[in-house]
């Protein structure tokens, strides 16, 4: 089976795609700092890798989705304010969300074709798998 790869060198110690969502320790996390990243699903199958974030109430020019060396890298950036004034007062409201993840490719991926697709509230990246990477049907091998 192939796998997201965890950078190496300086990044070495940030956590990889898998660890995130695999390890046990996970949920003794700060429950603050989980509220502002999106919860991911990362699928392999024989084609491709698909990655799932759930983020509600964004749209699709609220997201930068791009790779450099290997890393694919999924951001976005959100600023809402308010502003209501009345005689006998004024009201103002903003409110500010951003986020980042990162996700190490392996070399088995046609980085050039991935894809991604914002919709009822959940953004889908799909990362196609190159053609040595697929995995070959199985075959029965007939006994002499």
């Amino acid at each position: 089976m192939t796998q997201l790869m965890k950078p190496s060198g300086l990044l070495s110690n940030i956590p990889s795609l898998l660890s995130d969502f695999f390890d046990d320790d996970r949920f003794s996390l700060d429950t603050r700092w989980l509220a502002r990243v999106p919860a991911a699903n990362v699928k392999e199958k024989d084609d491709a890798f698909y990655i799932d974030l759930a983020v509600p109430g964004m749209q699709k020019e609220d997201f930068q989705v791009k790779v450099e060396n290997h890393t694919l890298m999924i951001s976005s950036e959100k600023k809402e304010e308010n502003t209501e004034e009345k005689e006998e007062y004024t009201r103002q409201e903003f409110s500010y969300h951003s986020f980042r993840r990162s996700f190490a490719l392996p070399e088995t991926v046609k980085a050039d074709e991935i894809q991604a697709k914002y919709d009822d509230g959940v953004l889908r990246v799909t990362i196609p798998k190159k053609e040595e990477a697929k995995q070959a049907p199985r075959k029965e091998i007939a006994i002499d």
